[in-house]
């Protein structure tokens, strides 16, 4: 099994060897459980799906009810697929924590970040605007000159423009595992990973 679906709980800090205060992010990590097994006769490759975070069953649409009901598990909320190297060994319903992973191990992090809705140029791309001389008192957050004028009289795609910021998916990755706490399912991850509190993310070994 190489990754776990989790929450976000926020940050904290703890203090290293060294008496250094160390940033870390709390992950609940699990309990997750096995749902359904691909393997390459059957699917083409090998991967497991993961269930993360019980929910209502009247909360299910009734082919997932199916889908949790052979697998012989609650309904999940989130569901996953993690590569594995085998699956012969794995069957519906294992059970997965923290302990998937030990203190020390680098991992990434993958989840959707904050949302900043519509941001100028300025915030999204840190340019730094134009100067205030001369009359130019309305110039300081805008763009500047974004294309040419006869040739090629367009814009280049993937111009760097006022839009919407954030709210995409992104990988953090070589982020350190500082802490395993097996009975209350946490993972304590050296720095920072995608999103706000309580948002999901997915675990693997880099």
């Amino acid at each position: 099994m190489n990754g776990l679906i989790g929450k976000k709980l926020g940050m904290t800090q703890i203090f290293g060897e060294n008496g250094k205060a160390v940033p870390v992010t709390v992950i609940q990590a699990g309990p997750c459980y096995i749902t359904q097994v691909k393997t390459k006769s059957q699917d083409g490759y090998t991967a497991v799906q993961l269930g993360f975070d019980e929910k209502k069953l009247k909360q299910t649409v009734k082919p997932l009810i199916g889908h949790f009901k052979k697998a012989e598990v609650a309904p999940q909320r989130i569901l996953r697929e993690v590569a594995v190297d085998g699956a012969e060994n794995l069957k519906l319903g294992q059970v997965y924590g923290p302990e998937l992973f030990n203190h020390g191990e680098l991992v990434s992090v993958t989840g959707i970040s904050k949302g900043k809705g519509f941001q100028g140029v300025v915030k999204r791309y840190n340019f730094r605007g134009g100067k205030t001389t001369r009359g130019q008192s309305d110039r300081v957050r805008a763009p500047g000159s974004i294309g040419q004028s006869a040739s090629p009289s367009r814009v280049f795609k993937g111009t760097k423009m006022g839009g919407r910021m954030g709210n995409k998916q992104v990988t953090v990755k070589n982020l350190q595992v500082v802490g395993v706490d097996t009975e209350r399912n946490l993972l304590l991850i050296q720095g920072a990973v995608p999103g706000h509190n309580e948002g999901y993310v997915l675990i693997k070994r880099t």
